[in-house]
């Protein structure tokens, strides 16, 4: 894979803006409607294998949307339960809204040792379908806005990320909300 993604932003980059949401159907409509973001791609139930949450295995349930506007991806996470998680966390330190940046790394293993050097606290991990396992790190930094997810960009996750970017461009309002590619 190059230094880019197909859907046109860098590895080692910013490529996801995360929002934990009260209602997910609710949220793709805002962000259709004022910020020009869409098609949406709906994931209604999300229990990633293997997921350890501040040390501890978690069995959080989710409901993810992913959509892009230009060549940023919109995720907004929608927890369904009430099991302890970054989501959760966020909720309950200052309500909902902005979660996390994603930021594509080929290793996802090798990138991490540099975050933690830096000060950021390892939060969460779990397994994705496109491969790999994600981390959630939490700055010591008060002026962070919230977690860096770190994305494993597979090729996997590249055909996807791409194919939702691709139903984005000269998107005509049909189809607002699709299954999950």
């Amino acid at each position: 894979m190059t230094g880019a993604l197909g859907f046109g932003q860098p590895i080692g980059g910013v490529v996801q803006t995360a929002f934990v949401v009260a209602d997910i159907q609710a949220s793709i409509a805002h962000f259709q409607r004022d910020c020009g973001a869409g098609p949406f791609f709906l994931l209604d139930h999300f229990l990633g294998e293997g997921q350890v949450y501040r040390g501890q295995p978690s069995t959080a349930d989710v409901a993810i949307a992913m959509g892009f506007v230009g060549h940023m991806q919109i995720e907004l996470i929608q927890p369904l339960d009430n099991a302890p998680s970054v989501y959760r966390e966020t909720i309950d330190r200052r309500g909902y809204g902005f979660h996390h940046f994603g930021i594509a790394f080929t290793d996802v293993d090798a990138a991490l040792p540099d975050y933690l050097a830096r000060g950021h606290t390892l939060a969460f991990r779990a397994t994705v379908p496109t491969g790999g396992s994600v981390a959630y790190l939490e700055s010591a930094d008060p002026a962070a806005p919230g977690f860096i997810e770190l994305i494993p960009a597979t090729e996997g996750m590249n055909a996807l990320f791409t194919s939702q970017w691709q139903a984005s461009q000269a998107w005509d309002g049909t189809d607002p909300v699709r299954p999950f590619l």
